[in-house]
Order: structure tokens, then sequence, then C-alpha cells
């Protein structure tokens, strides 16, 4: 006898009709609800294939909603976060390199010049001396 555990026991829902959860159970009613609804209401204004579109288009909100996960997020949960981080606190971020090998290099090349300046001035103060 096997019992399947899921790897991750956060992941485990419960199916309650049809091998489904119960949000992708009520999602799915809503979206044959919505679907019957844009039919009837619908059907004297346009051809049947046009209408099958509409009631598809109407109905696929709903799949998504009941469905759709991204990130451990539910759809609306994503879709909200989407919002929040790209609406409502959109920040734009620059990437300044920072190169520390150049930084320690410009202390031991300032240090440099510095000794070749006093090294040129004592050369300089020689051929004063040597002159005079």
């Amino acid at each position: 006898m096997e019992i399947k555990v899921n790897k991750e026991i956060g992941n485990y829902t419960e199916s309650v009709f049809f091998g489904l959860s119960l949000r992708q159970f009520i999602f799915s009613a809503l979206a044959c609800g919505v679907a019957v609804l844009l039919y009837f209401l619908l059907r004297g204004h346009f051809g049947i294939e046009t209408l099958s579109w509409v009631c598809i288009l109407g109905a696929v909100p709903f799949g998504v909603l009941g469905f759709v996960k991204y990130n451990g997020m539910n759809a609306e949960e994503f879709v909200i976060a989407w919002i929040k981080s790209e609406i409502l606190m959109p920040k734009v971020l620059f990437f300044k390199p920072e190169n520390y090998y150049e930084e320690l290099l410009k202390i031991e090349i300032k240090e440099d010049e510095e000794e070749k300046k006093s090294v040129i001035s004592k050369k300089k103060k020689k051929r004063k001396s040597k002159n005079t």
C-alpha cells in the first residue's frame, strides 16, 4: 500500500467537487454562470460564432481567478501586488557600479604621485644648491 504525500505540505488542497478545490469549483461555477448570462442577454444581437467568443471572453477572467497561482499568490493577490509595485509605488532603480579594486589603486596611485613629487622637489633643491 502506498500513500502519496505532497513534497511541500503547504501546497496541499482538499478536493471538494469533481477533483477541484472549493475555490476552483466556485470560480468555475461563476465562469459558467457568466457565460450563460451573456448568451441569454446577447443572443438577439450577435450571431452564434461572435456570441460564443463573447461568452468565452466573459468566462476567462473567472477561470483565471480560480486556477492561476504565481509565486504562491492567487491571481487577485498577484494583481494587487502588481498594482502596488507598478502604479502606486513605482521606483526607478539606478545601477551604479563600484570598482573596489580601482578605489584601492587610486589610493596607491595618489601615494605614488606624492612620492614622485617629493623626489622631484628634492632634486630641484639639489640642483639649485649646486648652481649657487
